[in-house]
């Protein structure tokens, strides 16, 4: 963001250098602990009828209390608050109900957090679509975050595409646009 508005000021011809000192904090219209929770009761609220299948469904809901999305990212140019709510939905709505699939999905989800350095949070793994919190390497735009997981979990899926050609991916921080208005 820092480096974008530099880029842009320069173009407009009032070219400006920022401290190390300045932070950039992402909001939305929720807060993090609002989204995070949200992610953390994607299976109760859709309640499945029978209710091994809702255990099972359990087991790909991820807390990770190691990523604090409350903290900066800090580099020599500054600190950033950049956290994402991705969510991607399936074609069709398909289901996946099976474990092996839904395994993959989970584990590549994994991967590609720890190959693009994006700290999750929370992740839930639904039947026919995916939430993530996290926090972005802030080289991304929130596309080629959504991005990331939809080509990877594709490539992992055998080049099919798993999800629907679009996406949902909104900012939140501690503090929503209230604090704004």
């Amino acid at each position: 963001m820092k480096g974008r508005l530099q880029h842009a000021l320069r173009v407009a011809g009032t070219p400006t250098t920022f401290s190390g000192k300045v932070a950039f904090r992402s909001i939305g219209e929720n807060r993090r602990e609002q989204v995070e929770a949200y992610i953390g009761r994607q299976v109760a609220k859709e309640q499945f009828v029978d209710d091994r299948f809702e255990e099972f469904m359990k087991g790909f809901t991820v807390s990770n209390a190691d990523v604090r999305l409350q903290d900066p990212s800090a580099t020599e140019r500054g600190r950033y608050w950049y956290n994402l709510h991705v969510v991607l939905v399936t074609e069709s709505r398909t289901r996946f109900t099976d474990e092996g699939s839904l395994r993959l999905m989970a584990g590549t989800c994994d991967k590609v957090a720890i190959k693009k350095s994006y700290g999750v949070s929370r992740r839930s793994v639904m039947p026919d679509h995916l939430h993530l919190s996290l926090r972005a390497d802030v080289e991304h735009s929130p596309e080629d975050v959504a991005l990331s997981f939809m080509n990877n979990i594709a490539f992992a899926f055998g080049q099919k595409a798993i999800f629907r050609p679009s996406y949902y991916v909104g900012t939140f921080g501690e503090y929503d646009m209230g604090a704004v208005r």
